[in-house]
């Protein structure tokens, strides 16, 4: 969707979903190399919106503020401030230590530009829906590079595919707006967090295993060796949460974490040729590739997936 927001303007009143929706600091320079503003960013988030939120809708969001842009500052912030609007929804969550947080929810564009407004400039969703946020919605790995080049991330990605397709599953491939990249594989609500976390260890230590030229499962940075792509299983962690899809990332050239074609890894995709600028754009023309993921297509249960792990 498009949003009139008057260029310009330090401050406006807009009105999205039938709801009247404060917005601040328009004009403040969120990224000052390519001088983009905050306002930039809002109208990003409303252009994207309609194959965002069916991927984080029902989700706990993390809130990671950017009040000064890219070159500024940043905090964590987990509940939802008390000044919010009444009609910005919460997922209660009772943490291990006995505190129970309200996080905001994204359920619509306008809720969704409220997070924004705040100065979060990427997204950081749970992994379950609130209801049964102990229950992720997929298994997931973080290809870290480690002092490793983008083209070893590539091929990593390619050697996991691989491996998982032979396991009869498909695999959903995304930059991570930084310099690594995230696959996921849909899985039926159930398994609880710590079983989706122990199969994503148990199958980054063998594929590692098969191939340690180019990967590592060492989660100790003194005992990685350099130059070696991290399979990172401890993202599925309870709690954890990843730079989400379509998450716009506070990197110099404004990268935008964008799913990708398996053919396109294969010719070589950088996470430079995704932005801010042009992600609504390719999305308009070629569709949301994870859409799958939004519905029960292409979803696997974890126990058969335990018991094909033969590596």
């Amino acid at each position: 969707m498009t949003i009139d927001i008057p260029p310009g303007v330090e401050s406006a009143t807009i009105e999205v979903d039938g709801r009247k929706l404060p917005l601040t600091n328009l004009k403040k320079v969120f990224w000052p190399q390519l001088g983009l503003t905050k306002r930039d960013l809002l109208q990003y988030y409303a252009a994207i919106a309609p194959v965002l939120l069916p991927h984080i809708r029902g989700k706990a969001m993390v809130m990671k503020r950017y009040p000064n842009g890219i070159s500024g500052e940043f905090f964590f912030m987990k509940r939802a401030p008390s000044s919010r609007p009444v009609w910005i929804e919460t997922c209660t969550i009772v943490h291990g230590s006995g505190n129970v947080i309200n996080f905001p929810m994204a359920q619509d564009t306008a809720s969704l530009l409220w997070l924004i407004n705040l100065g979060c400039i990427d997204l950081n969703p749970w992994y379950g829906r609130c209801e049964t946020s102990d229950e992720p919605e997929y298994l997931h790995f973080d290809l870290d590079p480690c002092h490793a080049s983008f083209s070893a991330v590539r091929e990593a990605a390619l050697i996991v595919n691989d491996a998982l397709k032979a396991l009869g599953m498909t695999v959903y491939a995304k930059t991570s707006g930084g310099d690594g990249m995230h696959l996921y594989v849909g899985i039926e609500p159930g398994p609880k967090q710590h079983e989706v976390w122990a199969f994503a260890k148990r199958f980054s230590f063998e594929l590692a295993k098969v191939h340690r030229d180019v990967l590592t499962s060492e989660y100790k940075v003194e005992k990685r060796p350099r130059g070696r792509v991290l399979l990172d299983y401890n993202q599925n962690r309870l709690g954890a949460t990843l730079a989400s899809i379509y998450s716009v990332r506070p990197t110099p050239e404004a990268s935008v974490s964008t799913p990708v074609t398996w053919d396109e890894v294969a010719a070589g995709a950088e996470p430079g040729d995704f932005t801010l600028r042009n992600v609504p754009k390719r999305v308009a023309k070629i569709g949301d590739l994870w859409a799958p993921l939004t519905s029960n297509r292409g979803r696997y249960d974890l126990q058969e997936l335990l018991r094909g792990l033969q590596l």
